[in-house]
């Protein structure tokens, strides 16, 4: 590990930036697109030639240097380096910290979007046109995108899946470095193991060698910026913007999609959401349990439940002052 001051003497920042990522990563964190945001640093920083301490106006410039026009990615960047500079501290005591919330809060999480049956059949309509229409890639991705729908899986989750990782036979997928580096498994529903099971010997006849389980002709696995890049034609063919939604419609949302969709069936059902909200964020691996228990109040759909919970609880309270 590298010792107090040697920001003064490297050449490069990228080293410092590795070094921070591999103590965070063996403490368990994926740092993804933290690790993205501070190796743009160290490119930035090195541009300049800045070799002595950490300083607040340096990691404020790069912050404020951001092509989006979202405030909040701003906000972002600075939070990132900033967990760096608090590490750096440790080591180079010159190390300037810039204080929480110098660029101001992280507005509320968004309320996501959440699919109707029409648009993900339209989605998959999509994707099974891509090019070239008698190859693999196509059916690839229908069946990438259907995975997604019907398991809540993360994108990064689903690319990362090893031909061994989804067992058709007991029919449970395990996820081995899910956030967090969280590893779990995925029980299948008998409809997405025939429909996986279809996909796979499509994919074997097609392509010979090791490769992940999505995988096209010429790439052995899908890669997230090529699925997001993917997704992004697929969304402009069929004319999906944020006008009449909560948002521009996301990858990402497929996942909300599964969530909700499966707690307003149990609400339906009668069912204890307690006791199901809790298998459901061992299901979608959420590292605290209130992460699931939020759909509950950022999702219209969903604030019915929340607000029927509440009156319930008023109501035990007030009968138990009587």
């Amino acid at each position: 590990m590298a010792g107090g001051g040697d920001a003064m003497t490297t050449t490069s920042w990228l080293p410092l930036i590795e070094e921070y990522l591999s103590v965070r990563r063996g403490l368990g964190f994926a740092l993804e697109t933290p690790a993205y945001m501070l190796r743009d640093f160290a490119r930035y920083a090195d541009a300049l030639d800045h070799h002595g301490p950490l300083t607040t106006e340096l990691m404020v410039r790069w912050a404020l240097a951001s092509r989006s026009t979202d405030r909040a990615q701003a906000i972002r960047r600075l939070g990132a380096v900033r967990q760096f500079a608090r590490y750096r501290a440790l080591l180079d005591p010159a190390t300037e910290v810039p204080p929480a919330g110098l660029l101001g809060r992280l507005p509320r999480r968004p309320q996501p979007h959440i699919y109707s049956d029409a648009e993900l059949a339209a989605l998959l309509d999509q994707a099974s046109r891509l090019l070239p229409r008698r190859g693999l890639r196509p059916q690839t991705y229908v069946a990438f995108f259907s995975l997604l729908a019907c398991t809540g899986l993360r994108l990064s989750e689903a690319c990362r899946l090893a031909v061994a990782d989804v067992d058709l036979n007991v029919g449970v997928i395990t996820v081995r470095e899910g956030k967090f580096r969280k590893a779990r498994l995925v029980p299948l529903h008998p409809s997405t193991i025939e429909a996986l099971a279809r996909y796979a010997a499509v994919r074997d006849a097609c392509c010979q060698g090791p490769g992940r389980f999505f995988r096209t002709e010429h790439a052995p696995a899908l890669q997230k910026d090529t699925v997001e890049k993917t997704f992004g034609r697929l969304r402009y063919r069929l004319g999906w913007t944020a006008h009449g939604r909560a948002r521009q419609p996301r990858i990402h949302d497929l996942r909300h999609s599964f969530a909700v969709r499966r707690l307003l069936r149990w609400y339906e059902t009668g069912a204890d959401l307690d006791r199901k909200l809790l298998a459901l964020s061992l299901y979608l691996g959420h590292a605290h349990v209130s992460d699931t228990y939020w759909y509950l109040t950022g999702v219209p759909e969903l604030m019915a439940i929340a607000a029927e919970r509440f009156e319930r609880f008023a109501q035990a309270e007030q009968g138990g002052e009587l």
